[in-house]
This record gives C-alpha cells, sequence and structure tokens, in this order.
C-alpha cells in the first residue's frame, strides 16, 4: 500500500512467523466451532491509531486506519495464516480452479452467522459481489481497491469480474474474464470482506454521493458495519476520538480474549509512544525505529515484522525529458550511495534493494543487473549522455512516517548529496503527505519522487501493476512503456505456477537492463509495539494483525 492502500493461489512463499510470547492461533473446523472457547475475560484492550478511520465499509476504503478496525469486524472467504504472507481459509474451507484459470469454486463454512443473526452462505456471497460490482458513479470513485484489481464496474467485457453463482447452500462459483495470479488471495484483503447483505440492503450501504472532492458515506458506513468477525460495532465517539468494538459472543470460531476494543485517535508519534509508556494505551504501529531500543529497555513488546516493502524513487520524464535517456537514469542510480543510506538512516534489518519486491516474492531473480555506487560511473554516464548539467527537482513527503521511510527528509537529504557529488543540480520540494504530495506523484506531477508500497499479498503483480500501470511515473511516454505494461499482464495471466514465476524473473532481469523506469532503493522491517502486560498477538509481515488472540494480563 502507498498512500495506506493499495499469495499466488498456486505457489505461495512464506514469510517468518514473529509473535507474542503466550499466542494462541486460532483453531476453526469447517462448521465454524473452536477447538477453544476463549472469551473468558472482560478486559479492555486500547491501540493508539495514528487517525481517524473515513469509513466502517471496508469496500470503500483506501487508507489503514479504516483497514484495521475492519479487520476485527469482517472476514473474507479466504485469509493468511499469522504471521505470513501464505493463504489460509477464511470464509471458504476449500477453492478450486478450473482447467483455464477462469472459474473459481468455492466450499463455504456452514453454521456461520453475521452479528445481525442473517445466514452466511452461498446467496450472501454472490449479493456481496453483486453489489460490489454495482456502483453508481460516485461509488465507482471510492471503490478504488475494486476499480484498481477488477478493471471496472456492471460486468463490462474488459472487467475481471464477470460473475457469481450459488451451488447449494454452502458453494459458489466465481467467473473471471481471464486467469490472474490475484485469485483467489485478492479476496483476503479487507475490501472483498463478506457483509450481511440484510444490512447493506436496510442501511443503503450503495448510496453514496460525491461532495466537492470527496465521498459521502452511507448511513451504513458510519453506524452499522455488520460483519461475521470476532468483534463487532458498538460506537464511533467523534468528540473523544475513540472507536469502540465489542466482543462477538455469537462467533463461528474462538472468541475474542478481551472483552472490548478500543482504537483511540492520537495523531502525534511522541504522542502515541507516551501514552503507552504511561499505560493509556496497550500499543501503537510503526514506532520510529529510534525509538526501538528505549521501548524495549522499558519492556515493552516490541516486535519487528518481516520486511514485505519497498521504497523507491520514482522518476516520470514527462516531467523532465532528460530522464527518457536510459544513461541518465542509470546514472543516478549508480550515484547513490543505498549501502550508506540503509545504515545510516534506516532501522536494523534492512537491506538494499536489487528489484521491484522483496526476495520473499515469487518472482524474484538473483540474476538481475546490479547497480553498485560508482559515482564516476554515473558521472561518465551524464557526460556519455550529454547531461553534465542535469537539474531536476527532487519531492520529499512531509507529516508523515511510513513503513519504508521513517524519516523522509534525512533519506531525502542523503540522496541529494550523492547526487549533487556528481554534478546533478537538485531542486527541492516538499509537501504534506496528505495535503499535496500522494494526489501530486499520483497524478503524475513530480519528475522525481520518493514513494513505496507494503504487499497486499504475495504475487509480484501486486507490486508491478501498482508501479507501472498508471500515471505516476509516465510509463507510457516510453517506447517500451506498453509493451512493458503488455508483458506485466501476460505474466499475471499464467496459470501455471513455474511458468509464471519464470516469466517474472525474466521480466525483473529486463526492468533492471533494460527498462529502468525508476530506481528501487530499500526494505525495511517495520516493528509494532504493546505494553509488558499484553501478549498473544502474531504480527503480520502485511500489517494485517488480528487482536482477538490479544491477552491482557
Amino acid at each position: 500500500m502507498q498512500s495506506s492502500r493499495k499469495v499466488s493461489a498456486l505457489a505461495v512463499a512464506s514469510v517468518a512467523a514473529l509473535v507474542l510470547s503466550g499466542c494462541a492461533e486460532s483453531k476453526r473446523d469447517e462448521s465454524g466451532t473452536s477447538g477453544s472457547s476463549g472469551g473468558t475475560s472482560n478486559a479492555t484492550m486500547t491501540f493508539a491509531a495514528a487517525g481517524a478511520p473515513k469509513t466502517f465499509d471496508p469496500f470503500y476504503a483506501t487508507d489503514g486506519e479504516s483497514f484495521r478496525p475492519a479487520r476485527q469486524m469482517f472476514e473474507g472467504l479466504v485469509d493468511f495464516k499469522p504471521g505470513t504472507a501464505d493463504l489460509a481459509p477464511g470464509l471458504a474451507t476449500s477453492w478450486n480452479p478450473s482447467a483455464d484459470g477462469k472459474t473459481w469454486s468455492f466450499k463455504l463454512r456452514t453454521g456461520v452467522k453475521f452479528t445481525d443473526g442473517t445466514p452466511f452462505n452461498a446467496d450472501a456471497v454472490c449479493k456481496n459481489f453483486e453489489r460490489m460490482d454495482k456502483q453508481n458513479e460516485a461509488g465507482q470513485t471510492a471503490a478504488s481497491y475494486w476499480n484498481d484489481n477488477m478493471g471496472g464496474f456492471n460486468k463490462s467485457k474488459t472487467d475481471l469480474y464477470q460473475g457469481c453463482t450459488a451451488k447449494g447452500e454452502d458453494s459458489v462459483e466465481l467467473k473471471l474474464l481471464r486467469p490472474t495470479s490475484k485469485f483467489p488471495a485478492l479476496l483476503g484483503l479487507p475490501s472483498w470482506s463478506m457483509q450481511s447483505p440484510t444490512a447493506l440492503e436496510k442501511y443503503k450501504a450503495n448510496d453514496v454521493k460525491a461532495q466537492g472532492d470527496g465521498i459521502t458515506q452511507s448511513e451504513y458506513a458510519s453506524k452499522y458495519p455488520t460483519g461475521t468477525g470476532p468483534f463487532k460495532f458498538e460506537s464511533y465517539d467523534v468528540q473523544n476520538k475513540t472507536v469502540t468494538l465489542v466482543r462477538n459472543d455469537d462467533y463461528h470460531g474462538e472468541k475474542a480474549k478481551v472483552a472490548k476494543l478500543v482504537f483511540k485517535i492520537i495523531p502525534d508519534g511522541t504522542s502515541r509512544k507516551q501514552a503507552l509508556l504511561a499505560g493509556d494505551v496497550d500499543g501503537y504501529d510503526l514506532p520510529n525505529p529510534v525509538d526501538w531500543a528505549s521501548l524495549k529497555s522499558a519492556g515493552m513488546n516490541l516486535m519487528v515484522r518481516p520486511a514485505f516493502n519497498i521504497l523507491y524513487l520514482g522518476l516520470n520524464p514527462t516531467k523532465n525529458p532528460a530522464l527518457k535517456d536510459l544513461k541518465v537514469r542509470q546514472a543516478l542510480y549508480y550515484a547513490i550511495n543505498r549501502d550508506q543510506l540503509v545504515k545510516t538512516q534506516l532501522p536494523e534489518g534492512a537491506t538494499v534493494a536489487t528489484q521491484w519486491y522483496p526476495k520473499t516474492v515469487d518472482g524474484y531473480s538473483d540474476a538481475v543487473q546490479q547497480y553498485k555506487y560508482d559515482p564516476e560511473k554515473a558521472k561518465s554516464l551524464l557526460k556519455e549522455a550529454g547531461q553534465s548539467n542535469l537539474s531536476i527537482d527532487l519531492w520529499y513527503p512531509s507529516e508523515v512516517t511510513r513503513p519504508y521511510m521513517p524519516d523522509p527528509q534525512k533519506i531525502f537529504q542523503a540522496v541529494k548529496a550523492d547526487w549533487e557529488k556528481v554534478g546533478v543540480k537538485v531542486n527541492t520540494v516538499t509537501k504534506p503527505w496528505a495535503g499535496g504530495y500522494t494526489d501530486g506523484t499520483s497524478n503524475g506531477a513530480s519528475p522525481a519522487f520518493f514513494i513505496g508500497w507494503t504487499g497486499d499479498y504475495n504475487t509480484p503483480d501486486n507490486f508491478l501493476a501498482n508501479f507501472f500501470i498508471g500515471k505516476q511515473m509516465g510509463v507510457t511516454s516510453y517506447p517500451w512503456g506498453a509493451q512493458l505494461q503488455k508483458e506485466i499482464t501476460d505474466a499475471d495471466s499464467i496459470v501455471d505456477a513455474g511458468q509464471r514465476t519464470a516469466a517474472y524473473k525474466k521480466l525483473s532481469e529486463k526492468l533492471m537492463k533494460d527498462y529502468l523506469p525508476g530506481l528501487p532503493i530499500s526494505n525495511s522491517p517495520p516493528a509494532i509495539v504493546f505494553g509488558k502486560n499484553i501478549s498473544g498477538i502474531v504480527a503480520s509481515p502485511l500489517t494485517a494483525e488480528d487482536f482477538s488472540t490479544a491477552v491482557k494480563k
């Protein structure tokens, strides 16, 4: 996810599991019963959120602060094994593709109900998918996850989603336009959560309206979100900046181990840390790496997630034509001392990125062209390109800390100094993350900029398609731009896992040698921290922690 947004079913690479002491993985059988009753504590766990959720309807959500509570209230057809990016059963116990990869059959759990009592069954699944696909104009703008991944709405001839058919009470078929590595892992994201058809209709969930530059949410999204998860919605106190969820005592699996889960909105990072140390909250996400040692010394339970992200330097030749020359792009890459940057500016465990996704992602190649720090080679390439006096606007964001970019200004300063050493004139441009930076870079307004991505699931397409299909890096302005985009789609459409992985390895090598549309910088392990009295939570490389397993002493 870049601006807090955005597993192969046939071959999924594991990411190491990290757990707090005393963790317990939920054990659910196909009938929805549990291997352990849980739900015996009256404790309240309070988690400090960095911002207010924009919506409680995950279908329209695009930000992490909306997704975090949604993950506690809702479930999808598929899930991810705790502590990994590996696919696991969710509300579906099993699934199988057709030989051509265009039809997926799902076997559903039985005995599951939404928190309003509506049965979860095949009819409910199809009503959810039809609801997602049928959006008004405002809804089509708001439902960006669906639009980005399915390609459109109302089952047009070019849309990936082509229909849902109930096969009795406990089986459904989903039809696709083409095979894709996204399936079925895509269905484990919060945007594809199963929601009560009764509540969706009663509270007019699709009744979203455009208002200025934003969207007005429905009554359902603000007051009545209804899922099948271990917690259910109680209230959102806007004035006191708290979201309160309570245990779902009718949950089909292991009951939540705390009775109440409160998200307390504390925008300032230092204030979140102080609140944890004072015992006012029980945890918060993305502690600043400079605070890791002091938090651990204070006895806090700090967990460092595996790196499932990338920081990269985007380049857009539509804003600076000199960037169309491969030699210029290569020179800028050789000029950056990434080893030093990782060592001095990023947390322990960060590594230099050699390509466009982490090593744990299928399709990672050990044969890509390397760009070791070589300022003399950078100067030579700039001279060959006739750009010895290159001038470039370099953007970095303010008012933000990202998992892959804990201190944007310091990272910017390091790269600026490296580029200036080889004769590049760097013009500084900075904008607030939520005040023009993400919109500007997404719309292709910057010639060079720092940005990153945390994977949603374990496929190369989840990285490459988000980077190179769109306006951000002006890929279509290159002679090879259309070819690259076709190669990304073609690789994603290969049904055989081995052939698909081989295609992605070849594409990764081509990206780094022949295309180089941007400059991969690093992969960083982000942290999450809890108080000394909290145990049982499994840290997720997808930042998708399940709080129902939390034990509070």
